[in-house]
């Protein structure tokens, strides 16, 4: 499609309200969470058989064949969702062929035909995630799983769409992949590929490598004692047990043959002899190596930071435990950041009280700049959510031996009984300080754009690296987002796997308050300027990022699908100048 501002900013989609409560759902329902234990030193890396694979093959009594639309029904580049009888479909119509794929996006269920369509791929409305038309395959994050694709013929100016039952009914579908061809024969201290960390990138690393057919061994480790989660979820929906936010089932890895060690810490990398050193002593050779440790929380300096009752929100049982303990009770939340103010949007209505404290004048300032920070704060105080700006916290008081008192800096002092620390986090790179592998002044690990290190067969991926961004000239840049993560951890498969693969993603992100959704993409750092469209005030609007004379980002809310449709602009390699928005 072409650029329009002046037209594209009008488009308004209004989510159903049903549809907006999904979007905050979990993924894929329930799973139970599988842990390779650790015992001692005898490590039985003990794989349950393996279920049998689905057959490609469908029975004919589980397909359906409907005739759904006239051919002149659609014109290039429209999109219509089509109903079979047992299931949707979306049809779409491009360079004057008809596909048929999914309806629904993988990740949380967001309606298709409300996205954008561009260049043989459909962007998901909601979080950004693009799939092809014509095959159904991811193409970008965030989610794991493709869409089926239905068959689709012409008869007499008819257009018919085949599909089977079952594929209508679960809207979602996993690429082929391989699995390990003998692990029988394997030394339990060696691996081909180890992944140090089981975050997004992590597991979309190990699922892209079975995908493109690797059959070697894989071993993912984590400090967590859990299978990979949906971590945006500890923040946005607290109270989510660790099976309901696995991003896959257990018998997932079993099948697939990627092993996970959990509550295991590696305290070293030995490069020269390809040996990554466990905190137990245990010692693992590897072939290639990726590191996704993602970040650690800062903790707050002060007085009383070690008492009972004060939170980084690191893992589900954080987050279910200070939901427990704020219930009816004072809250007080240290730093609006996105976590900050995520975690008081979700207590607001549970607790007693939610006071949040944070040394900028506006929450996200940096980020979103002033006006939409003014904006989100006053949503927030409208739901009772009271704020301390431009200070900071100097004592946590205790009263038998548990939180009472929250001391600022201005004098004040507020009533807590629970206190989550939201203030910013650093990349979990300590124990590569003597590897050699190549790391910033921050500690950021620094990749290229293969997200390779500066050591051959050493990759990283996350929160815990910068990387070249294609969009801002190749600037070296730390982008913390789910979806980067995602992208990050194939690129990294793709290339121990020697395809010369770069990354030219553009970075999506979103966050959701009190039912409203911000969405944004691109990378704003050192914006100098902001367009706004749309009425701040009723929490409708697109603002437009600058620099100089360039659209380098952009937010929404209650604005769908404008933030997808700029990212489709801004992956396509095309500028926004700022008179074309303004």
């Amino acid at each position: 499609f072409l650029f329009v501002p002046a037209v594209e900013v009008k488009i308004e989609v209004v989510i159903p309200e049903k549809e907006r409560n999904k979007e905050e759902m979990s993924p894929n329902g329930k799973a139970s969470p599988l842990i390779y234990k650790v015992n001692g030193t005898a490590r039985h890396y003990h794989l349950e058989e393996h279920p049998i694979a689905s057959s490609p093959y469908h029975n004919p009594k589980d397909m359906v064949e409907a005739s759904v639309c006239h051919v002149k029904d659609l014109e290039n580049g429209q999109m219509r969702e089509v109903d079979l009888g047992c299931g949707k479909a979306l049809l779409v119509k491009e360079s004057g062929e008809f596909h048929a794929v999914g309806h629904k996006c993988p990740h949380y269920g967001a309606p298709l035909v409300k996205g954008v369509l561009s260049k043989g791929r459909v962007r998901c409305p909601w979080h950004g995630a693009c799939f092809s038309i014509g095959t159904g395959d991811i193409e970008d994050f965030p989610g794991l799983d493709s869409l089926p694709r239905f068959q689709v013929k012409i008869e007499k100016e008819k257009v018919y769409i085949r599909a089977s039952k079952q594929a209508l009914q679960t809207q979602r579908r996993t690429k082929m992949m391989a699995k390990c061809i003998s692990l029988s024969n394997y030394n339990l201290s060696s691996t081909n590929v180890l992944i140090i960390g089981a975050g997004a990138a992590g597991l979309v690393c190990a699922e892209t490598l079975r995908q493109e057919g690797f059959s070697d061994r894989i071993v993912m480790c984590t400090m967590d004692r859990h299978l990979p989660y949906d971590r945006p979820k500890l923040s946005k929906s607290m109270d989510s047990q660790p099976e309901q936010i696995a991003l896959r089932p257990k018998e997932f890895f079993c099948t697939y043959d990627i092993e996970v060690l959990t509550e295991m810490q590696v305290a070293a990398v030995d490069i020269k002899s390809k040996i990554a050193v466990f905190k137990d002593g245990f010692k693992m050779e590897y072939n290639k190596l990726l590191i996704a440790t993602g970040n650690t929380p800062k903790a707050l300096s002060c007085k009383g930071k070690e008492m009972e009752n004060v939170f980084n929100i690191r893992t589900p049982e954080d987050a279910n435990r200070v939901v427990k303990l704020a219930t009816s009770k004072n809250v007080v939340i240290v730093g609006a950041s996105f976590l900050g103010m995520e975690v008081a949007a979700y207590l607001a209505e549970r607790a007693h009280s939610v006071s949040l404290v944070e040394l900028e004048e506006v929450p996200f300032k940096k980020f979103l700049g002033e006006r939409v920070g003014r904006a989100v704060m006053k949503m927030f105080e409208s739901n009772r959510v009271k704020f301390y700006m431009q200070t900071e916290v100097v004592e946590l008081r205790e009263q038998e031996g548990k939180l009472k008192e929250v001391v600022l800096k201005s004098g004040k002092v507020l009533r807590a009984d629970v206190c989550v620390v939201g203030v910013g986090a650093v990349p979990a790179t300590g124990f590569l300080k003597q590897s050699g592998i190549n790391i910033d002044s921050k500690g950021f690990i620094v990749v290229n754009k293969m997200m390779q290190t500066n050591i051959p067969g050493v990759f990283a991926a996350g929160d815990a690296v910068t990387f070249p961004l294609a969009l801002r000239n190749n600037k070296k840049v730390n982008v913390p987002h789910w979806q980067m993560a995602h992208m990050h951890g194939r690129i990294a498969a793709l290339n121990m796997l020697a395809h010369g693969t770069e990354i030219s993603t553009v970075p999506y992100l979103w966050t959701a308050m009190f039912g409203k959704s911000i969405r944004y993409a691109g990378h704003a750092e050192g914006f100098d300027d902001v367009v706004i469209q749309g009425d701040l005030d009723e929490l409708k609007f697109v603002a437009f990022y600058t620099k100089s004379d360039e659209v380098v980002a952009v937010a929404s809310m209650n604005y769908d699908p404008i933030v997808s449709k700029v990212a489709e602009v801004l992956a396509a390699g095309r500028t926004i100048r700022k008179r074309d928005v303004e």
